[in-house]
C-alpha cells in the first residue's frame, strides 16, 4: 500500500446524527478544527436535513440519503473551496443537522385577558389556551434567520416567540370575528384555522410551519361565570314559586316533626274530602250534615226605634213602620226632630237617611198651605 493510499484511508470519515432527545431542532457535527475529509460519507436520515456552511457561507443542503463528499456531487462547495484533486486534502467546513419532524403537544395561552365586545354581554374579558405543533419547513432559512452559529438549538429557544405570535394573532382574530361568547365553543375549529392561516406567513419567514393549532378552551372571568351559572340555574328551576314550595316541603320532610305535621295535614284534608263526598252521595233524601260554621248566615240587621220631640215633650219609641204611618197621616214632617240610639243629638227627620226615604213616597205639601 502506497503512502498516498494510506493517507487517503486515514482521511475517510462518517458524518451522521442520531437524535436521542425530544427537543433538539439543530445539532452541529463536531470535528476538531472543523476539518471534513474529502470522500467522507454523509448519512442523512428520514426527518433530517444536513446544511453545509463553509467559512460562514451556506454551501449546500442535503435531504435524506447517503452521500460521498466529493467534487462531483458538491458543485457549490467545489467552487468555493477549489479542492486539490491530487492530494485530496481535508477542507474546513461545518455541518448542521436540522430536525424536520413535528414537535407536538406544545402549549400556548393568553397571559393576560383579552377584551372583546360581545353582542349580548357587551365588553368582556376572555382567556384562552391550547396546543400546537411546529416543524422546520426550510432548513437553510431557519439556520440563517434563527439558529446562527448555535451548536445545539432546542425547541425551548423558539417556543416563547411562537407563543407570542399565536396569542397576538388569536387576539386580533377573536376581535374581528364578532362571535358571541356563548357560541365560541362551537366555533373553536374555525377559529383555529383562521389563526393558523394568519400565523403561517409570519412563521414562513423563519423557515417554520405550523401544521396544527388547537384551541382547547375559551373562558370568562370567574365572577362572570358565576353569574352565568346562576342564570342557568334559574332557567332550569322554571317557576320560582313552585320551587320554593318544593324546597320548604323537602326541608320539612327531613325533620321528623315536620313529616308528622305533613301527614296530619294530609289526613285532615282527606277526611274533609270524604265527608263532602258522603254528603253529595246522600242526596236530597238523605240526612244532610250540619253546615260548617263558615256557611252560617250572617245575623239580621238591628232595627232602629225612634223618639219624637214635640212641644217640649218626647214620645216613643216608634218603629220604622210606625214612623211611616205618621208620615202618611201628617203627624211626622220633615221638620220634626227625632232621635235614635247611636245618633249624635236630635236631628230633623229629613236629615236622617233612614227617615228621609219615607218622605219620598208622597210629595211634600204644596207651598202656601
Amino acid at each position: 500500500m502506497g503512502i498516498f493510499d494510506f493517507l487517503s484511508g486515514e482521511f475517510i470519515d462518517v458524518i451522521h446524527w442520531v437524535d436521542d432527545t425530544r427537543d433538539t431542532m439543530v445539532w452541529r457535527f463536531e470535528r476538531e478544527a472543523h476539518e471534513i475529509k474529502y470522500g467522507a460519507k454523509l448519512t442523512v436520515r428520514e426527518g433530517q436535513a444536513a446544511v453545509f456552511v463553509h467559512e460562514g457561507q451556506l454551501a449546500d443542503v442535503f435531504t435524506p440519503g447517503l452521500y460521498m463528499l466529493e467534487t462531483n456531487n458538491m458543485p457549490i462547495l467545489t467552487t468555493l473551496q477549489h479542492w486539490d484533486h491530487g492530494f485530496k486534502s481535508p477542507f474546513k467546513s461545518e455541518v448542521y443537522f436540522v430536525n424536520t419532524t413535528r414537535f407536538n403537544d406544545l402549549k400556548w395561552g393568553t397571559k393576560n385577558p383579552i377584551i372583546v365586545r360581545d353582542p349580548e354581554f357587551g365588553p368582556v374579558r376572555l382567556r384562552a389556551y391550547g396546543t400546537y405543533s411546529v416543524k422546520v419547513s426550510d432548513p437553510a432559512r431557519f439556520l440563517t434567520e434563527i439558529v446562527g452559529t448555535d451548536g445545539e438549538f432546542t425547541m425551548d429557544e423558539i417556543s416563547y416567540q411562537i407563543r407570542n405570535i399565536i396569542v397576538q394573532e388569536f387576539s386580533r382574530t377573536i376581535a374581528r370575528a364578532h362571535i358571541p361568547v356563548l357560541d365560541m365553543a362551537a366555533n373553536t375549529r374555525e377559529l383555529s384555522k383562521l389563526v393558523g392561516k394568519e400565523i403561517a406567513a409570519q412563521l414562513a419567514e423563519y423557515g417554520l410551519a405550523l401544521p396544527e393549532l388547537y384551541i382547547e378552551n375559551i373562558s370568562l372571568p370567574p365572577a362572570v361565570e358565576e353569574v352565568m351559572d346562576k342564570r342557568s340555574a334559574m332557567g332550569v328551576i322554571g317557576n320560582l314559586g313552585e320551587y320554593m314550595q318544593f324546597q320548604a316541603a323537602e326541608s320539612l320532610g327531613r325533620d321528623g316533626a315536620g313529616a308528622a305535621a305533613i301527614q296530619t295535614g294530609l289526613g285532615a284534608g282527606l277526611g274533609m274530602q270524604m265527608g263532602q263526598a258522603a254528603a253529595v252521595q246522600a242526596g236530597p233524601w238523605g240526612a244532610r250534615p250540619a253546615a260548617p260554621a263558615s256557611m252560617a248566615p250572617p245575623p239580621p240587621p238591628v232595627e232602629h226605634v225612634w223618639h219624637i220631640a214635640e212641644n217640649g215633650e218626647t214620645t216613643g219609641p216608634f218603629s220604622k213602620a210606625a214612623m211611616g204611618r205618621k208620615v202618611s197621616d201628617g203627624t211626622l214632617t220633615r221638620e220634626t226632630y227625632v232621635w235614635t240610639a247611636g245618633q249624635d243629638g236630635w236631628q230633623k227627620a229629613e236629615h236622617v237617611t233612614e227617615l228621609a226615604q219615607l218622605f219620598t213616597i208622597l210629595p211634600p205639601p204644596p207651598p202656601g198651605t
